[in-house]
């Protein structure tokens, strides 16, 4: 470990992969699940993969890449990350989905401003990486408009300035996570983190990654089924919790 001008140490590429633990939800995503496994043993020696019961072969190839298995009790990707957290061993915690969409080559640079001490949660942002899924029908468009609002409103409420509160791509001191005391059972889990971040006073950081379009299977949620959800569980941590 050496230490560099602005006297933070400098840690060695051996030394940062034990530091960090990558979450994995996945259901039935054994297509890309491989994939993403192999990309992820470039940045931690420890890679948890959280499987909703998969009808498929996801468990197998889990297992078979060295990866730890656990199970949820299908109630969602929220609730799967959930599961996951007394399960996590490292100071450094990496969430990333098992569908292809977000590039584990990018982790490095979601820990960074962690390890320098600049930030104790960071997501990544398509909307500054771009995306190369959230365009291009009514559908994506109902997503975008949703989620720059629910943006909004936390800027607003926190005077921070984040491009977008939806990616499940992110890397958080575990200490922190812990802190959050998190309750989703889905995808709002990634709103909710955010908000409690910054209540709680912990720093929140962005960086651009880019959305690549899903490789394999088919999405988990439908946003305009939930939709009222999503505002229910701003308000409700924002306002009232």
């Amino acid at each position: 470990m050496k230490s560099h001008e602005s006297g933070v140490p400098r840690l060695s590429h051996s030394d940062i992969r034990e530091r960090i633990c990558v979450i994995i939800p996945a259901l039935n995503e054994d297509r890309t699940l491989g994939e993403i496994i192999e990309g992820c043993r470039a940045s931690s020696s420890d890679i948890l993969v959280v499987d909703g019961h998969s009808m498929d072969r996801t468990t197998q190839i889990a297992r078979s890449m060295g990866a730890r298995v656990i199970f949820d009790h299908r109630r969602g990707k929220g609730e799967a990350i959930r599961t996951a957290i007394p399960h996590i061993r490292r100071e450094l915690t990496v969430f990333i989905d098992a569908d292809g969409s977000h590039d584990p080559r990018d982790i490095p640079l979601l820990v960074q401003p962690i390890l320098e001490g600049k930030a104790d949660h960071v997501s990544a942002s398509r909307l500054l990486g771009g995306s190369s899924e959230l365009h291009g029908g009514f559908d994506e468009c109902f997503r975008l408009m949703g989620s720059s609002f629910i943006t909004a409103c936390i800027n607003h409420r926190f005077q921070v300035r984040l491009s977008e509160s939806q990616n499940g791509f992110r890397a958080i001191r575990t200490t922190v996570l812990r802190n959050l005391h998190l309750r989703e059972d889905i995808t709002t889990i990634e709103q909710e983190m955010i908000i409690k971040t910054l209540k709680r006073g912990y720093r929140m950081a962005e960086v651009p990654s880019h959305e690549q379009a899903r490789k394999a299977g088919y999405s988990k949620i439908s946003v305009r089924k939930v939709a009222l959800r999503y505002l229910w569980s701003m308000v409700k941590y924002l306002y009232t919790d």
